[in-house]
C-alpha cells in the first residue's frame, strides 16, 4: 500500500528533476528504512515499528523503468532495437528473480536471519550509485509540467487493469508453488522449482529480444497473453494428474516461457501510451499496478491452498485463471477501443 502511494510520486519527481538527482537521496532513505527494520526485528521492538519501517522503503526508485525509459530515450527512432533492449532489460529481471533468493536464503542460514535483507539493501544502494553517474545516457528531465497524470492518459487505465490481472498471476504461482512440495514434505526444492519458471521467461525473453518482430506491440499483446493463458493451464493439469514433483518442474519451465514476451510487449505499450516526458512515472505505475496484482494473487492462492481440496487442485487453478482474466480484459478494451494507440516516441 505505501508503495503504490509513494512510488509513483518518487517517480514524479524523476521525471521532473532528472534521475540521478532523485533517484540516489530517495534510495538513501529506503536503506534507512531497511537498517530500521533490521533494528526493529533483531531487538524485538513492537510490531507497529516493522509498518512504519517498512513503509519508509517505499521510496526506493522503480531501476527497471529508470533503465527502460533510457533505452526509450536512446532508440527512440530505431523500434527494433528498442525492443531488443527491452527484451534484455526482462531477461535481467528473471535473473534476479533467480538469484536473488538462492543468495538471500544462503546468507540468512550461514550468517544471521537479518543477513539476507542487509545485503539486499546494500546491493540496491550501490547499484543506484553506479546508474546514477551514468549522465551521458539520462533522459533529460522534463521540468515541471500542467500535463496530466500518465494515469489518464488514452489507453493506460485499461493496460494498467490488465498489468493487474498478470501481478494475480505471478503472486498467486509463487505461493501455490511455494505450498506444493512443502505439502508433500519437500520444502527445500521450492526454490530450485521457482527458479525454473523464472529460467524459463529468462530464456524466452533473450529468444524473444533475438528475433525481429513485425507486428505492432497492440497486436501482439493478445497474442501473448493467449500464450500466458494457455501455458499456465500445464502447471495445473500436470498437478492434478500426476502431483508428481518431476513433472511439474518441467510444466512450471515452459509455462515461465510466456512471461518475458508478454511483459516486453506489455512495457511496450507502456512506453507508446505515456505522454513525452512522463516515462518513469508511466512505467512506475505499470510496477504499482504488477504490485497490486501480486499482493491480491497471494492472498487468494494461499487461501485456496488452505482452504481448497489442496494445492495440487485449486492452487494452481488461480494463476491460470487471473491468466485468462487477463486475456480477457485486454480483448474487450482492444474491441471497445480500436484506435487509442499512438506511435513510439
Amino acid at each position: 500500500a505505501a508503495t503504490a502511494l509513494v512510488a509513483p510520486l518518487t517517480a514524479r519527481l524523476v521525471d521532473r528533476h532528472g534521475q540521478a538527482r532523485v533517484a540516489v537521496p530517495a534510495t538513501a532513505l529506503a536503506l534507512l528504512g531497511g537498517l530500521s527494520l533490521i533494528a526493529c526485528v533483531h531487538w524485538n521492538a513492537p510490531t507497529w515499528t516493522l509498518f512504519a519501517s517498512y513503509a519508509a522503503t517505499a521510496t526506493v526508485p522503480n531501476t527497471g523503468g529508470m533503465a527502460r525509459a533510457r533505452w526509450a530515450h536512446l532508440l527512440k527512432d530505431d523500434p527494433a532495437a528498442l525492443h531488443t533492449a527491452n527484451s534484455f532489460e526482462q531477461a535481467a529481471d528473471e535473473l534476479c528473480f533467480m538469484v536473488g533468493p538462492v543468495i538471500a536464503a544462503f546468507l540468512c542460514t550461514s550468517l544471521f536471519p537479518e543477513a539476507g535483507t542487509l545485503f539486499g539493501g546494500i546491493v540496491v544502494l550501490t547499484g543506484v550509485l553506479v546508474f546514477a553517474v551514468q549522465r551521458a545516457t539520462e533522459p533529460p528531465p522534463s521540468g515541471r509540467t500542467a500535463a496530466r497524470s500518465p494515469v489518464r492518459a488514452p489507453g493506460v487505465p485499461s493496460l494498467l487493469a490488465v498489468f493487474l490481472a498478470m501481478g494475480a498471476v505471478f503472486g498467486s504461482l509463487e505461493v501455490v508453488t511455494v505450498a506444493h512440495p512443502d505439502a508433500r514434505g519437500d520444502a527445500s526444492a521450492a526454490g530450485l522449482v521457482l527458479g525454473l519458471q523464472a529460467a524459463g521467461s529468462c530464456a524466452a525473453g533473450l529468444a524473444f529480444g533475438a528475433i525481429r518482430v513485425t507486428r505492432s506491440a497492440d497486436r501482439r499483446f493478445p497474442l501473448c497473453l493467449a500464450a500466458m493463458a494457455a501455458l499456465m493451464t500445464l502447471p495445473w493439469l500436470t498437478a492434478s494428474s500426476t502431483g508428481s514433483l518431476l513433472a511439474l518442474a518441467p510444466a512450471l519451465l515452459v509455462a515461465g516461457m510466456a512471461t518475458a514476451p508478454t511483459m516486453v510487449t506489455a512495457m511496450s505499450l507502456i512506453q507508446e501510451r505515456t505522454p513525452e516526458g512522463q516515462l518513469n512515472e508511466g512505467m512506475t505505475l505499470a510496477v504499482t499496478g504488477l504490485l497490486g496484482g501480486i499482493a491480491g494473487g497471494s492472498a487468494l492462492g494461499g487461501w485456496m491452498v488452505d482452504h481448497g481440496p489442496g494445492p495440487a487442485t485449486t492452487g494452481f487453478a488461480v494463476p491460470a485463471a487471473a491468466a485468462t482474466l487477463a486475456l480477457a480484459l485486454s480483448l474487450a478494451v482492444s474491441k471497445r477501443r480500436p484506435a487509442v494507440f499512438r506511435t513510439p516516441h
